[in-house]
């Protein structure tokens, strides 16, 4: 199967099969058909879960599980600028942040691998107890079942690696529903593991829509575990509407904030702003959305990231220079516009940007922004940074800890007392000290609190998700 066919095709028991009903995936910066992606059904959910199902725990050993895995990883350095073309052309993702997804996405799976080949159990000492004189005890780890995996546009490839990588390592069978405006990163992903040499029953993909194949894999009674990544109002209809056995594993957004206390490196600060609130157009569920910076900062700290955001190349992702490109679509922009708009009617004040092309927005720097308007309460997903002003560390901290439920926060500061003060008092996924709530490592446990997400994801904490505990006791002959 070509990796942009004219019309793609739902994967099930290791064949490529076309259906009759496509739905256009459309390059969001050129306007141009990419491929027919087939539409899967209800009856194509049942089947793909009742192949996964027969599969539970016959996926090879672990050494075989891992070594597919490091020959997958192996494919995708040899394909990397093909693979970041597709990144590039479905999601309108920047050439650079493109390619620099598929050297992640070969970090994820190599992580993936090394947990394959250490996940284990652990001794446990029953003669601590007196009724455990004579017993030996020890634990395995087995797979949790089936799992269905959804996934989104902002990260085509790494974060369906996030979803297949441990599922395999864990040695879990995997329903996948990529997102319909960016299947094909997913399809040549899944393309290679079978290169590599992945059971035919280790992954299905069944194409769709939300509202028919993803509300039915999600509610589907044979799956063990549905993992979603997205919004936040997806995730939690999906969780309502699971079937009772599933757990569902939910990695949500929010409006990531970043202080900048009075003592902070502005050398340090505002170039990471720069790049971390407009990368790919700021659709990343901890994008720096909401600057507070100290009153005694704040005049610099926006003269200089006005001046730095100024000079962003915005344009086509294909190109290399292009730092910003468009929106997944002009619906989305227009509503990140529509949000800007209203901060401004309610005070705010646009430094630089704004300006809205079809599905593309310039990278846009709003300051003195009300804290109860949407561009400040809510996840924008677009290319903006609001910034607003305090004075104390208190005010700070109160104005984080009484918003919505966060993945990481971020806080800029030279003294340890006031690092420290952060860590310990914020209700968050992640604190990054000196570094903004983008950072993200991909073996490093990361996710939300609350309405934000449920779980921790990285290989090794996933795999762990994706495994049961099983305790053996043995009582030799000799002890009965």
């Amino acid at each position: 199967m070509a990796d942009i066919p004219t019309h793609s095709r739902l994967l099930l028991d290791g064949r490529w099969e076309a259906r009759g009903a496509h739905l256009p995936v459309v390059a969001p910066w050129s306007g141009e058909v990419l491929t027919e992606m087939a539409l899967g059904t209800a009856g194509d959910v049942d089947r793909a879960v009742a192949l996964a199902r027969v599969a539970v725990g016959r996926l090879g050993t672990a050494g075989e599980r891992a070594r597919v895995l490091d020959r997958t990883a192996d494919l995708l350095v040899r394909d990397r600028e093909h693979l970041a073309r597709i990144i590039a052309s479905e999601a309108g993702k920047p050439w650079r942040a493109a390619t620099l997804e598929v050297d992640r996405a070969v970090e994820t799976l190599r992580f993936s691998a090394a947990e394959a080949r250490t996940l284990g159990g652990a001794s446990i000492p029953m003669d601590a107890h007196p009724a455990g004189d004579g017993v030996l005890g020890f634990t395995l780890r087995e797979p949790i079942g089936v799992v269905a995996a959804i996934t989104p546009f902002n990260f085509p490839l790494n974060l369906v690696a996030h979803k297949l990588g441990p599922a395999l390592a864990a040695g879990c069978p995997v329903v996948l529903k990529p997102a319909e405006k960016t299947p094909l990163s997913a399809l040549a992903l899944v393309e290679r593991m079978l290169e590599a040499g992945a059971p035919a029953q280790a992954v299905q993909v069944v194409t769709g829509t939300g509202p028919e194949v993803g509300a039915a894999l999600a509610g589907h009674p044979d799956v063990d575990v549905v993992t979603f990544t997205g919004s936040a109002t997806v995730g939690h209809a999906l969780k309502a509407a699971a079937a009772p056995r599933a757990e569902v594993l939910l990695e949500l957004g929010s409006p990531a904030p970043l202080v900048v206390e009075a003592d902070a490196d502005l050398d340090a600060v505002v170039p990471r702003i720069a790049a971390h609130g407009f990368g790919h157009a700021g659709q990343s569920c901890v994008s720096v959305q909401r600057v507070l910076v100290h009153d005694a900062l704040a005049d610099a700290l926006v003269d200089r990231l006005a001046e730095q955001v100024g000079t962003l190349v915005v344009g086509d992702p294909l190109e290399p220079g292009t730092d910003v490109s468009c929106l997944i679509d002009e619906t989305a922009a227009a509503r990140v516009a529509d949000w800007i708009a209203e901060a401004v009617a309610a005070g705010a004040t646009v430094r630089v940007g704004g300006e809205r092309d079809g599905a593309t927005l310039s990278p846009t720097l709003v300051v003195d922004v009300p804290r109860d308007v949407r561009l400040w309460t809510e996840e924008v997903f677009g290319p903006v940074v609001a910034v607003t002003r305090f004075t104390t560390t208190d005010e700070a901290i109160a104005e984080i800890a009484g918003g919505p439920d966060l993945i990481q926060a971020g806080v800029f500061t030279a003294s340890l007392d006031t690092a420290l003060r952060y860590v310990r008092e914020l209700r968050v996924g992640t604190v990054l000290v000196n570094e903004s709530p983008t950072y993200r490592a991909d073996h490093m446990p990361y996710g939300g609190v609350g309405l934000a997400g449920n779980t921790r994801e990285g290989p090794a904490a996933t795999v762990r998700e994706l495994t049961r505990e099983k305790l053996v006791l043995l009582r030799s002959g000799a002890d009965r």
